[in-house]
Formats: structure tokens, sequence, C-alpha cells
């Protein structure tokens, strides 16, 4: 499959296709395919963008460098605290929402609204993520708990971020501290 087709199906729906041809040890590669093309996907919009002009000028691409950078600090700090440690392919998954952030990047480049609000429905499920990111820092211990919260507080705490990048980077939290036993509080977002 191309990867425009590839990305017509969600991640969840791919892997599945993929490991029902491959085998259920194969959901890490799948995941990585995925990635691929949504970085493919991601350096075209990037592109078209900077031809017409529209793109982030240099201090936007700096800041996000900088957002970039502080997600990985984050995921770093986070990945080592909790238990047990993500097995390949949830690290895959890990990696495949770091990129969600990116791609969000430069579509808000190519919409209308860089900013839009959150729908009811979101506002709702944000409440809720605030919740569930602080019930998950309460399982770790009390040091580790406060170096996980600080780290996420350095993504937004030094530059604006939109209330739906916000509520990306709370499902990606707890994506990452969820115990694997648990329900999952929602799917992938792609």
């Amino acid at each position: 499959m191309t990867c425009p087709q590839i990305l017509q199906t969600t991640s969840v729906d791919w892997v599945a296709q993929f490991t029902e041809k491959n085998g259920p040890e194969t959901a890490s590669r799948a995941i990585a395919v995925y990635g691929k093309c949504y970085d493919v996907r991601t350096d075209s919009l990037a592109a078209t963008l900077a031809k017409k002009g529209a793109g982030p000028q240099k201090k936007a691409r700096t800041d996000f460098l900088g957002f970039e950078s502080d997600v990985k600090a984050f995921t770093a700090k986070a990945i080592a605290e909790v238990q047990p440690s993500p097995d390949a392919a949830r690290a895959a998954y890990i990696n495949l929402y770091e990129k969600q952030f990116r791609y969000d990047f430069y579509r808000g480049y190519q919409e209308k609204d860089p900013n839009p609000q959150l729908t009811p429905e979101e506002n709702d499920q944000f409440g809720k993520a605030k919740n569930r990111f602080g019930e998950l820092l309460g399982l770790l211990p009390e040091d580790k708990s406060h170096e996980v919260h600080e780290a996420f507080g350095d993504i937004v705490g030094p530059r604006p971020v939109s209330l739906s990048t916000k509520l990306a980077l709370y499902r990606y939290a707890i994506f990452i501290l969820e115990p694997p036993a648990e329900k999952p509080f929602g799917p992938p977002p792609f």
C-alpha cells in the first residue's frame, strides 16, 4: 500500500491489517511504517507551505523545536518512571504520538483558524484528561511524581499552546503513564 492509502486508515486498523498478514509480533514494525508515512505527509505539508510563503517563520520554527525538545525530555522522564517499561509496540506508539505534534504544528498554518476553540465534547474530554493525568501522577512515588509533573509543565509553561494541543499533550502523557493492564483512556488519535 502507498502512504496515502495507509493514512486513510487509522493506525489501529493498519496495525490490525498488518499483523493479521504478518503475525502479532510485527505490531511495532506496522506502527513504524505508519510513522514513516506520517513523516512523509508532514514533510510534504511543510514543503508546500514553504513554497507558498505561508509556513512558519524562523522564530516559530525555533519555538517549536524547543517544544519538541521539552516533549522528548518529558517522555524520557515519564518512561523511566512507568512500570513495567513499555513493550516494543507501545514504545512505537509513543514515537508515533510525538509525530502528531509536528504535523499539527504545520497544519495550523494551513488552516484558517490555527487556534480553534474546543468543541463542548473536547472541552469535557479536556477536564477528564487533566483529572486522569493527576490520578496517574498520584500512582508514582511523590518525588518522581513531582519530577514528571515538572517536566510536563516545561512543555506548556514557557510558550503559548493552543487548547487542542494541550488536550493532545494530556492524552499523550496519559498514554505513557497508564498501566498497560488498564482499559486505555482513549484510542490513539490517528
